[in-house]
């Protein structure tokens, strides 16, 4: 078995990395340590690369499509790790899910039709919906030590108030870390159900669930299937969203139709061909891969929320249940946003998401990408600390 070292330290810059690359575009300094965008330091698994390197050494690269195998190569992954049954012609190819999203909303909303979010949560969700001029109703999560809940009772009365008609689902949420249940993913489904909302589930992180939890696919629920779409993606599980692909289950026929309507209209039909290659390499030969990343990913979380303990009692963290995001709780720290944002990007050299741009829930927070070598995560946590205390 190969042993994969996910504490080497590999220099992204110079190679258009919008993570290492882009800070000036973005209007931050050049020199911090970049933990922001949810891509990982991590080469990809080996096979990967080969199957690539192999791709390119072809030479050629005109127009392609799927390899004949992928479909049966995907619809085994999803039954193993998910226990969910999936038919090929649920499938819609789709350059990234930010994309399938933003069709989703013009498929199945019209103008100044509500679409319903759960914040803080990923910023596309509403600004696809605002771009698009629908208008956003928001049903926050409840905080409560650090564990996000849903509150269904405003979920429901904020669907029949505002005739929502959709409802963007992120599960595994991101940025509060949270692994929705069985039991939660049942009640939303059923509120969507009674009230006719068609509920488009995000599921980009499904495979970052850390031990004691267990990601539940809303392609586990056939009841639901009439007002339901998924959306997946080898992307971040593999760190291959450069590549774009995702792959989107529309269960339904007449959503269906809607969708691959909508989806006509943007002119884009075929993926590149690197694309195919790498998702179909991934999702045949990455299984070892992705064990030893949890395991690694799983000691980083630990370490992290260790350290913040000790060391920066001003930040509260609770340790996610999954993806690879860290959210920094500064709420109680009596730091201002300004000196918060000062300690983090002046002082301590940071590069993170502020928690303001997923929502006005989000107001007080820091989202940390630890999906970096041990290495670079100990000396931003030292950075952060240091800058901290050069508050006081």
């Amino acid at each position: 078995m190969h042993i994969y070292n996910f504490d080497k330290v590999v220099d992204r810059r110079n190679t258009g990395s919008l993570k290492y690359d882009c800070a000036a575009e973005r209007g931050m300094p050049d020199g911090l340590i970049p933990l922001w965008v949810a891509d990982m330091d991590f080469p990809t698994a080996d096979e990967i690369v080969r199957e690539l390197t192999d791709r390119a050494a072809h030479g050629i690269f005109g127009y392609s499509e799927p390899y004949r195998e992928y479909f049966g190569v995907l619809r085994s992954w999803i039954s193993e790790y998910f226990c969910a049954d999936v038919e090929k012609e649920w499938l819609i190819q789709t350059p990234g899910i930010v994309f399938a999203l933003a069709n989703a909303v013009k498929a199945f909303t019209k103008e100044n039709e509500a679409v319903i979010i759960q914040p803080p949560v990923y910023y596309p969700f509403s600004e696809i919906t605002r771009v698009n001029g629908r208008r956003l109703i928001v049903n926050n999560l409840v905080n409560k030590d650090g564990v996000y809940g849903i509150d269904f009772e405003d979920f429901e009365k904020k669907i029949v108030e505002n005739d929502v008609k959709l409802f963007l689902l992120c599960n595994p949420h991101n940025p509060v870390g949270r692994v929705w249940t069985e039991d939660e993913l049942t009640r939303l489904g059923g509120i969507c159900l009674r009230n006719n909302v068609v509920a488009v589930s995000d599921e980009i992180h499904a495979n970052f669930v850390y031990k004691g939890h267990k990601h539940v696919s809303f392609l586990s629920f056939p009841e639901f299937f009439p007002i339901s779409a998924v959306c997946t993606s080898p992307g971040k599980t593999f760190n291959l969203a450069g590549l774009q692909l995702s792959d989107i289950f529309v269960p339904d026929p007449v959503l269906r139709g809607k969708f691959l309507a909508e989806h006509r209209k943007s002119g884009y039909s075929q993926l590149n061909s690197f694309a195919h290659a790498g998702a179909l390499a991934a999702y045949k030969f990455g299984g070892e891969w992705l064990r030893q990343l949890l395991a690694y990913l799983e000691k980083n979380r630990g370490f992290m929320k260790k350290y913040i303990d000790e060391n920066i009692p001003a930040i509260k963290m609770h340790p996610p249940e999954g993806t690879y995001l860290a959210w920094l709780d500064f709420n109680g720290s009596g730091i201002s946003y300004c000196k918060r944002r000062n300690a983090v990007v002046d002082k301590a050299g940071l590069w993170l998401d502020k928690g303001e741009i997923f929502g006005e829930a989000g107001a007080g927070f820091e989202r940390l990408n630890f999906a970096c070598p041990r290495s670079v995560l100990e000396k931003a946590l030292i950075r952060l600390k240091d800058g901290i205390e050069k508050l006081k």
